[in-house]
């Protein structure tokens, strides 16, 4: 499973409206960036209290990094 898949999977658990979640990724040399889209209304869910949601997303994604050799980045997109 790759990063794009588990973030796509994590977030679909997290909303109420799992069909309106959107994944892009860009690559470059070394650096992964995942954009993350969700309804206006599940963007509380995603980034949670104080982040923390966010926080523990991208943890999991630096915790992947190693396994890649490659550094993931996570945006949550408006």
């Amino acid at each position: 499973m790759d990063a794009k898949d588990l973030i796509t999977l994590i977030a679909k658990a997290l909303v109420d409206n799992p069909e309106q979640v959107s994944i892009n990724e860009i690559e470059s040399n070394n650096t992964i960036i995942i954009e993350l889209k969700v309804a206006k209304g599940d963007l509380g869910k995603i980034i949670g209290k104080q982040g923390r949601t966010a926080n523990a997303i991208r943890s999991i994604l630096s915790a992947m990094a190693g396994k890649t050799r490659k550094r993931l980045m996570l945006e949550i997109l408006d």
